[in-house]
């Protein structure tokens, strides 16, 4: 079995950050997003992995490499615009050949891996399984209607009127049979080559199409709170580990890792939390579900359930909370009259001002 990992896409969700980088590069606890799907690929017994790229294709590059460094093998296919799911399957023909494939969105972020979702696949009675977990507002996904025996027997794309409340994940189990689906289909509305078009072409051709609900912790990281979200998840479950400096006027509760070079002086640092290697923390508080990524500065400053990304600076400004911050990122307070707010701000940027 094969895997095809979608990290193409342009993030407008995300934007102004994803002007500059990947969204599946952003950082959880200080690792990309688009490495703990990585680790669950690999952790199901899969090795062999396409990764289709699109603007972003050399920083994604950069990150993974050929693959070795994470015990699987890469084949990067460029996606020259993002044209839909079913797209990315139709350009992958020739790396995928007739193997059964995984295809496993980039910027998801699923707990408990996928290997039971793999191992439970038939391929000699269905030509897919598709991932479902309840939710809440069903209307904001694409959901599957199940009959009695669990098979999917149709799909609907954020419905007004939902007729179930099990929203599609973002990862599919497929046969080659996907292959002509993909080829039959015609593009959306959007102008893109749907994957619930093709699941359902599928259906409407008597193909079995199987479902396997999510049990555990499952968010699409396509939002700022769903980043955060996914940072505090991670974070819940680390323990402690100081391996750079940190003072006797230091004072730490609860589990906090500062990695490797990192220098902590006069701070409280209240976990679950993690510190990058090389950082320097002055003065400051960091307060519960913070990372801090690596070559950062935080001096007279205070920031918590928050995700800071690599070389940033902030200082001497209180009560940096539920915020994203990007590389090269100065925060600073103005400390001369008159008493207001001087910013320099790039385009799709969101700014919470107290008045």
């Amino acid at each position: 079995m094969k895997a095809l990992v979608l990290a193409g896409g342009r993030g407008t969700r995300l934007r102004p950050l994803t002007h500059t980088s990947a969204k599946q590069l952003f950082p959880v606890a200080n690792k990309p997003v688009l490495l703990y799907g990585l680790t669950a690929i690999r952790e199901a017994g899969i090795t062999d992995v396409g990764i289709i790229i699109g603007d972003t294709g050399a920083e994604v590059r950069s990150t993974l490499g050929d693959g070795s460094d994470f015990g699987v093998s890469i084949t990067y296919i460029p996606q020259q615009a993002p044209l839909g799911l079913a797209h990315c399957v139709l350009i992958a023909r020739d790396f995928l050949g007739d193997d059964d494939f995984v295809l496993y969105l980039g910027d998801n972020f699923l707990v408990g891996g996928i290997r039971d979702l793999v191992e439970s696949f038939r391929p000699e009675v269905y030509s897919a399984q598709i991932l479902l977990t309840r939710v809440d507002d069903p209307q904001a996904y694409g959901v599957a209607v199940l009959d009695r025996s669990g098979e999917i027997v149709g799909l609907e794309e954020k419905p007004a009127d939902p007729s179930s409340d099990l929203a599609i994940v973002g990862v599919y189990l497929f046969t080659r049979a996907i292959h002509e689906a993909v080829r039959a289909i015609k593009p959306s509305r959007r102008g893109e080559l749907e994957i619930t078009d093709a699941v359902q072409w599928l259906i409407d051709e008597g193909h079995r199409v199987a479902s396997h609900r999510v049990t555990g912790y499952w968010k699409d990281t396509g939002q700022v709170q769903d980043m955060l979200e996914c940072n505090r998840m991670v974070l819940e479950s680390a323990q402690t580990s100081i391996e750079g400096t940190v003072d006797p006027a230091t004072e730490i509760i609860g589990p906090v890792i500062i990695e490797e070079g990192a220098v902590v002086e006069d701070s409280m640092l209240r976990g679950p939390l993690i510190v990058g290697a090389n950082c320097k923390i002055i003065r400051s508080y960091i307060g519960p579900f913070t990372s801090i990524g690596s070559d950062c500065t935080l001096e007279d400053a205070e920031i918590e359930y928050s995700i800071m990304f690599s070389s940033s600076t902030i200082r001497g400004v209180s009560r940096i909370e539920s915020s994203l911050i990007g590389r090269y990122v100065e925060v600073t307070l103005a400390t001369k009259a008159p008493n207001t707010h001087q910013l320099v701000v790039g385009d799709q940027s969101t700014l919470k001002l107290r008045p």
